[in-house]
């Protein structure tokens, strides 16, 4: 595959990655510590889809599944592939930002000593 061809997939499966994304977020409860618009940057950043391989290729892979049998099994694909690591990945993250509110504003309490 030369690279005009994995960045023409990329390009799709970049757009089918937001579509998933924003249905799949509309379909969970509110995150106690992350808007649904953070949700959206953290699972469509090529930040996080490193921790899965070049961004390039993880996207030209979901483009190429949806190029070659649709929609639905190119969210099958991203359910078995990179939401199982996300949902990881964001307990992990959500250790790291108890006590404080959506946003990343802190709680009042936040940082005070216990007796």
């Amino acid at each position: 595959m030369d690279i005009r061809e994995l960045r023409d997939l990329a390009w799709i499966g970049d757009a089918v990655l937001a579509l998933y994304a924003r249905q799949w977020l509309l379909n969970q409860p509110d995150h106690p510590l992350f808007s649904r618009q953070e949700l959206f940057i953290k699972l469509t950043a090529n930040a996080f889809l490193q921790a899965l391989g070049e961004p390039t290729r993880v996207e030209a892979a979901i483009g190429q599944v949806y190029n070659e049998k649709g929609l639905e099994p190119a969210f099958a694909h991203i359910e078995e592939t990179i939401r199982p690591l996300f949902e990881k990945h964001l307990r992990n993250q959500a250790r790291g930002r108890r006590g404080q509110k959506k946003g990343g504003q802190r709680t009042k309490d936040e940082g005070r000593r216990k007796p």
